[in-house]
């Protein structure tokens, strides 16, 4: 075995030259590539993706190599048919694994879903924080941030709320079966003109319609355009629900509380004997 180990040293010494060669070689490669790809626009993500692909690649063939070295009896055909069967094997051993790296791959190819843009899918709502090959981090609107398997977001229904930079907002205004309906739509329209966080331009009309005959009042939608954002959406709907109500108020126009009203019956007729007992009492 001495002899045999000492048979093989050389070969054992330019193995090791072969992986630190590789390791000089892949670390050059990965510099090089990085400093290509942000020339090209592409996301950190995707590129951080190509670096790493490319880092992978370049490891697996120098252990290739290494292994010939040390091995002259392996060959590339025999060590690929390896390199497959212990693929599927390792596949199905960590199945969730790769399904959430391949989503990863698909989601960092998208075009939709960005570093930034707030997100909403299966109750998590958030802002997109980081992407990377096997999870996406998500930050709430409280702060709280949490970390979504890929395959999550791309086996369900994904709502990108700042797909635009506009989005549209609609609330009810009520006003009393009293008013003057042209008179209140009116005065609804010129409140919510007046808000700031409104858009105010052609293809982004500002909407006004009487909707329906509740119980207690006559609902208006009112429909404007704001910011994507989540805090844009609070922002201009504080805006527009107050300055609606000083508008309702100041015209004199009644926004009603549900009422109630209570129908007695005519008291029933009372038998004889009824009546001469109430009479004594």
């Amino acid at each position: 075995m001495a002899r045999a180990g000492i048979t093989m040293l050389p070969q054992i010494v330019v193995a090791l030259l072969v992986i630190v060669f590789t390791g000089l070689l892949a670390h050059g490669a990965r510099w090089l590539l990085k400093r290509g790809l942000k020339r090209t626009g592409l996301r950190p993500s995707l590129q951080e993706l190509f670096v790493m692909l490319l880092g992978i690649a370049i490891w697996v063939l120098g252990f290739m190599v290494a292994a010939v070295v040390m091995f002259p009896s392996l060959t590339p055909a025999s060590m690929l048919a390896g390199l497959g069967i212990g693929t599927v094997a390792i596949g199905f051993a960590f199945k969730d694994i790769f399904e959430n790296f391949l989503a990863g791959i698909i989601i960092l190819f998208r075009k939709e879903m960005r570093t930034g843009d707030f997100i909403e899918c299966e109750g998590i709502e958030g802002r997109v924080q980081r992407i990377s090959v096997r999870e996406t981090h998500i930050r709430r609107t409280d702060g709280q941030l949490i970390i979504v398997p890929n395959a999550m977001l791309f086996t369900n229904p994904l709502r990108i709320v700042t797909d635009l930079e506009l989005r549209r907002i609609t609330v009810i205004a009520g006003v009393a079966y009293g008013e003057d309906v042209d008179e209140a739509r009116a005065v609804i329209r010129k409140a919510v003109e007046g808000c700031e966080t409104v858009v105010r331009n052609a293809a982004r009309p500002i909407q006004i319609f009487a909707q329906e005959f509740a119980d207690s009042a006559i609902n208006f939608e009112v429909t404007w355009w704001t910011g994507s954002k989540p805090v844009d959406e609070r922002k201009s709907r504080d805006e527009v629900i107050s300055a609606v109500k000083r508008a309702l108020d100041s015209a004199g126009i009644e926004i009603p509380f549900p009422y109630r009203t209570l129908t007695f019956k005519e008291p029933l007729p009372l038998l004889r004997g009824e009546r001469s007992e109430a009479s004594d009492d």
